[in-house]
């Protein structure tokens, strides 16, 4: 079973996503036929490589709210982050360009390293309030998952793997992702934003009985289930 992960990095949904979707793999029994490949979304693309304002200032342009009010509303998230073990301090996140952080993932995606480098990437952001953005900070958390530093900042000073990066948002319009994260379950079925553990575990068992079963139709139609999730 092949499961397609659109997230983006600074995306706090897609973080919490992933979290329960794991707790929902591990209580799947045939995980071990799971096969799982993270595909790149950026939700602002526009978004400078060195900010001069703080998240909370950033979030109240975008949705034209106060600060007070937009601070309040990612206390609530890293509250949403706690129940499932994450730590989000968003008083030193750092809201800032992910395209190249995206094009280091498809690096790490050849070397076997994708899905380490994606959940350090997350923390590095929510958690450490590193500039994800930066080609040294990149490099560093390139090595800590097994990647060699001097050939993730080769790549990230040339122009490697943009076009994976851009294949992978063209496929998002495809697919019609409006919100990240957005899972594709063998290209059948979709699960949008960050839904409850049981409701990723029932998606895992339909598509594995599906798949068993070996059906001489297959149905065309994609079905949704719809949550939590960060729009661009």
């Amino acid at each position: 079973m092949k499961v397609e992960i659109f997230s983006d990095i600074v995306c706090p949904f897609c973080y919490i996503g992933k979290r329960r979707f794991e707790k929902a793999l591990e209580q799947f029994n045939h995980k071990e036929k799971v096969e799982l490949f993270f595909r790149s979304f950026q939700l602002d693309p526009n978004a400078p490589k060195n900010p001069k304002e703080d998240i909370h200032s950033t979030l109240a342009k975008k949705y034209e709210m106060s600060y007070e009010e937009a601070k309040k509303m990612n206390d609530q998230v890293a509250d949403q982050a706690k129940e499932v073990g994450l730590h989000f301090d968003f008083d030193k996140a750092i809201h800032s360009n992910t395209f190249d952080a995206h094009r280091l993932s498809h690096y790490a995606l050849e070397e076997g390293k994708m899905y380490e480098l994606m959940e350090r990437l997350m923390k590095a952001h929510f958690t450490d309030g590193h500039n994800v953005s930066e080609h040294h900070v990149l490099a560093d958390l390139a090595e800590e998952v097994g990647l060699s530093r001097e050939e993730s900042l080769r790549v990230l000073e040339d122009d490697a793997y943009t076009n994976d990066v851009e294949q992978d948002i063209t496929l998002s319009g495809q697919y019609g992702v409006q919100g990240v994260p957005f899972f594709v379950f063998n290209r059948k079925y979709a699960v949008s934003g960050a839904q409850p553990t049981e409701v990723f575990l029932e998606v895992l068992e339909k598509v594995f009985e599906e798949e068993n079963e070996k059906a001489e139709e297959k149905s065309t139609k994609t079905e949704y289930c719809d949550g939590e999730s960060c729009d661009s």
